[in-house]
Formats: structure tokens, sequence, C-alpha cells
């Protein structure tokens, strides 16, 4: 009987053992973590935001440029991407600036300039206002402010709303890459048809009614 309770004991012992250490090893499962100094993962920086985010040119967006460290000053230009996604600058003519960062951009600028033109320069680029336009029958036609999303019937709105004479059925939408779209006001207003987003660059028409 002895013999047989010390065999049971031992070989309990022995489970035990087998199990716990079973518990102890490694898992065959990934190790993910969220340690900051973690290699970044495909597609992100090294700061770990994703290229995507990275904010590029468009068409219709203001390009501020200055310039310094050159012997003769030159006068800082501001101009808006056309529609070809370009920006003219004095002596090297014609640069892409649409789709670039404005790192890239500032980059590209100073090297078409240096050597060729310049012994030493600096050159800065900067996003300007980005801004849409308003014309034709509203109470404050002209440039507007572009500080968020938007749509036809709000940028209105913003122009002070529409004239006594306004045709609110005929509004044209001229995006920044010279796309139209027609807008009935009223009817969007209504729920009834789209009220197109407005983007920077683009200009909204306002025609006058013939009634």
């Amino acid at each position: 009987m002895k013999l047989f309770v010390s065999g049971f004991f031992a070989c309990s012992l022995l489970f035990l053992s087998l199990v716990l250490t079973g518990c102890g090893s490694p898992s065959n499962e990934p190790y993910f973590s969220d340690n900051p100094g973690s290699p970044a993962r495909a597609g992100s920086s090294s700061g770990g935001q994703p290229l995507a985010d990275v904010a590029r040119f468009h068409i219709g967006e203001t390009v501020g440029i200055s310039f310094s460290g050159a012997a003769d000053p030159i006068e800082p230009h501001e101009e808006i991407i056309k529609e070809d996604g370009n920006i003219t600058l004095p002596y090297i003519g014609a640069v892409h600036a649409a789709g670039k960062t404005a790192g890239e951009l500032q980059n590209e600028i100073h090297d078409l300039y240096v050597p060729k033109y310049y012994v030493r320069l600096t050159v800065t680029v900067k996003p300007g206002d980005l801004v849409y336009y308003v014309r034709g029958e509203v109470k404050g036609p002209g440039r507007q402010l572009y500080v968020g999303e938007t749509t036809v019937s709000k940028a209105i709105t913003s122009a002070g709303d529409f004239t006594d004479y306004a045709n609110h059925k005929n509004v044209l939408l001229i995006r920044a890459n010279g796309g139209q779209i027609k807008v009935n006001v009223d009817k969007a207003l209504a729920g009834k048809a789209v009220d197109p987003a407005v983007h920077p660059g683009d200009q909204i028409e306002v025609k006058r009614s013939i009634w």
C-alpha cells in the first residue's frame, strides 16, 4: 500500500512538472508591440506617419516662393498653379508644381537656379491661401477663402447669397481642371439634387435669370 501511494505521488509530481514546463514554453504566436522604437511599417515614414498624408500641391492652389542669399535681391513670387500643373518663374520658365510637396518643389527650383543663374541662393516655398471664386448674380462676388469643406449652396451663401436677378436653377461650377457641373441650387437645398463639393481653385458662376 505504501509503495502504491509513493508511486502515485511521484507520478503526480512528474505530471505537474510537465504541465508547468509547457506553460512556460515560448508561444508560436507573433509578437506585436506598440513600442515607438519598433521598425516602421511598410508605407510609413520613419516618424510613423503614412506617406500618403504628406501635403501636396494641387491645381488651383497658390504657391508662395521667397528667395534669399543672392548678391542681388530677388522679388518674392506668388502664383496660382495653372491647369497644366505649372507655375512660371523668371529665367527658368515653367516648373511643374502639382503633385509635389513644398520641400520637393523648393529643391527643384533651387537646382534650376543654382549654379546656372546664381552662385548661392536659398529658396523657400510655402502654400498660399486656399481660395475659390464666386461671380455673377451674388451680393458679394469675388475671391473667397477656402476654410474647410463646403458646397455650392454654402459657397453662394458665403458670397452674400443670390441677388434678386439670379437664376437659382442654372448655377455653373467650374473645376480648376476645366470640368463643369450644372447645379440647380433650389433642388439641392430641397434634397432633390446633388449639392457638389467646392474645392480650392474652383469657380462658381451664378447666371442672370431671363425673367
